[in-house]
């Protein structure tokens, strides 16, 4: 269906379209993970193919999130001032821009300085997907389904890492590194595709407007939701960062076996959110759920150090059960701080969400690893349970529910509280 039929039925769309809507939405986010994630699986490729040292090559997989964390807040002003759809075109355009050039560097061994310009435009415009989806899930899902339908929006990024480690190592290994600097490019014509045939945005209502004042003042619900979600990204960012070193070179897994694990367990936890988001949806609270995650995460996280510390054959089994443990908990804090905001602030304060993870991840990955070199695994595991643990006691009530500030219709059954 075009854009312009959407457009008739703006104010009244059907669930097929909600739905659509929300794929959409999906598609545009995975954008943003394959332009930042990508390089980081092409680095033996660099290091072997390119002679680019392993310092240098990590630079360069580093300089897409330095682009994304620096526009993050910016592009979410901009998706709260002008809509999702119009944002995500332009940012888009730029993110395909930056990623052509990326291609076009490889393509001709351009060299380090072409490759990292592309790279760090495409990271810069990357930022609006990343952020986006709250309007468009607060505005076109009544409050009953919306914990579901963010649940599904926050596959985007563990299904595009899953994708990335299926395809850019292999297209590295094979036929060469312009095939694997293809992927990003390709990922994100789709997604700008998706935003143009498939996303509207919902029209803002008196409702909307009067309730546009600064969601920060005056409450402390929003702060204390960026202050949790900052501690439960602490074990999230160290599985999926050091759990693939851990297989191989700690317990003799293959690079193939390994990576396997890692993208079922990716997949899974993007299930996982799924089922956080309807469980919320039944209970009728974003705050419960979190709460129990926080609690489950500290407890699997905490049982992997102890595993791995005693050797156990089922430290790979526990690994699994702590990864999807510390990945529940994203779609319910976009849920709940997208809810709160309105959707007059609610790209702000995603956009404060994520940059603050991203930094918490930037400067939490090297004190773990330094645990890892002085300590082991087992010790980095510890400390990585004690940041769900911390964050236990930090998780606010829900706050009274607003009323919607869209036209959805919020006939039907109310879930139990």
């Amino acid at each position: 269906m075009g854009p312009a039929r959407w457009r008739m039925s703006a104010h009244d769309p059907t669930t097929a379209q909600r739905w659509a809507m929300l794929v959409c939405s999906l598609v545009a986010a995975m954008t943003t993970t394959c332009a930042t994630a990508g390089v980081a699986y092409v680095i033996p490729a660099l290091h072997e193919q390119q002679g680019v040292s392993l310092t240098a090559a990590a630079a360069l997989a580093a300089i897409p999130t330095i682009g994304l964390t620096l526009t993050i807040v910016a592009w979410g002003a901009a998706l709260d001032r002008f809509g999702e759809r119009r944002i995500l075109l332009v940012s888009l355009g730029i993110t395909l821009f930056g990623t052509l050039m990326a291609l076009t560097a490889a393509l001709t061994d351009a060299g380090f300085t072409a490759l990292a310009a592309g790279l760090l435009i495409g990271g810069l415009g990357s930022g609006a997907a990343n952020g986006a989806s709250g309007r468009i899930v607060v505005g076109w899902f009544p409050a009953r389904q919306r914990g579901t339908a963010m649940g599904i929006r926050q596959m985007a990024q563990p299904l595009g890492v899953a994708l990335c480690a299926l395809t850019m190592p292999a297209l590295a290994a094979g036929p060469g590194l312009a095939a694997a600097f293809a992927v990003p490019p390709i990922v994100t014509a789709v997604g700008l595709v998706a935003v143009l045939a498939g996303i509207v945005d919902p029209p803002l209502t008196a409702a909307a407007h009067a309730a546009a004042a600064n969601p920060y003042r005056g409450a402390t619900f929003l702060q204390r939701v960026h202050a949790v979600s900052l501690l439960l990204v602490i074990p999230q960012s160290m599985l999926w960062t050091f759990v693939p070193t851990w297989l191989i070179v700690g317990h003799d897994w293959s690079p193939f076996a390994a990576g396997v694990l890692v993208t079922c367990t990716q997949i899974v936890g993007a299930v996982g959110r799924i089922a956080a988001g309807r469980i919320s949806d039944v209970w009728g609270s974003r705050m419960r759920p979190i709460r129990a995650i926080a609690v489950a995460a500290t407890a699997t996280t905490a049982g992997l150090a102890l595993a791995d510390q005693l050797d156990s054959p089922l430290a790979a089994a526990v690994m699994v059960v702590a990864s999807i443990s510390a990945v529940a908990d994203n779609g319910l804090a976009f849920t709940a701080i997208a809810e709160f905001a309105g959707p007059s602030w609610s790209g702000r304060a995603l956009g404060v969400q994520n940059t603050a993870q991203y930094v918490t991840t930037a400067a939490a990955t090297p004190v773990l690893g330094a645990v890892i070199e002085f300590g082991g695994y087992p010790a980095a595991f510890a400390v990585g349970a004690v940041a769900p643990l911390l964050a236990i006691p930090l998780v606010p009530a829900d706050p009274p529910r607003r009323r919607v500030e869209t036209p959805v219709d919020e006939s039907g059954p109310r879930p139990a509280r």
